[in-house]
């Protein structure tokens, strides 16, 4: 059996990486012998679909169970679909999270546990004097001849995004997969675009 654990290290006492798709390495575990070995994540910078990059190399590593602490929408379907096992929650290093599978104190994952992108580096807001500065909207792209004039409106970010209940997660997969097909058809229009002139 081969345990594939998330980890911000390259040994066993290396902490649990709570991200699947931009940790640092996956530990890739006997949890009989504890014989591992150590995979950094060459994905971890990807602009995008860097779960579904992971999954892909846990998959074709011959791993049975994945434990992270989260897991998203692509990567969730990726892996269930090469018949990996997910097991999120885990924390600690990766000793105590091989221990908390053998003592059965994890438990498999039904679904996603975090949003598409949730992994994504972010950048801090802007302070200022009276707090933070909201991010525009509108950047002044105009589509054709014209220079467009959008200067955008002010929108201030939330903190921390509240847990997702089942029903919210399968809207926000939705859109997402819609959100993919509308990029990848403006893609299109703009190579059409490109071609005509």
């Amino acid at each position: 059996m081969k345990i594939c654990v998330t980890s911000t290290g390259s040994d066993l006492d290396a902490q649990v990486d709570p991200r699947f798709g931009r940790c640092q390495y996956f530990m890739i575990v006997d949890p009989d012998t504890m014989e591992f070995e150590a995979i950094p994540n060459k994905g971890i910078g990807a602009s995008s679909g860097a779960g579904i990059q992971a999954a892909e190399i846990v998959a074709n590593r011959g791993v049975d169970v994945l434990i992270s602490g989260n897991i998203g929408p692509n990567a969730f379907q990726t892996l269930t679909a090469a018949g990996v096992r997910v097991l999120t929650g885990a924390s600690g290093t990766i000793r105590d999270a091989i221990e908390m599978y053998r003592a059965g104190k994890l438990s498999e994952t039904a679904g996603v546990t975090v949003p598409g992108r949730a992994g994504m580096p972010q950048s801090p807001p802007e302070t200022f004097a009276g707090g933070r500065r909201g991010m525009g909207m509108g950047g002044r792209r105009g589509m054709g001849r014209g220079g467009g004039g959008g200067g955008g409106m002010g929108m201030s970010m939330p903190e921390q995004v509240p847990p997702q209940s089942g029903a919210d997660m399968a809207d926000i997969n939705e859109l997402l997969e819609r959100v993919d097909r509308l990029e990848k058809e403006l893609e299109e229009v703009k190579k059409k675009k490109k071609g005509e002139r």
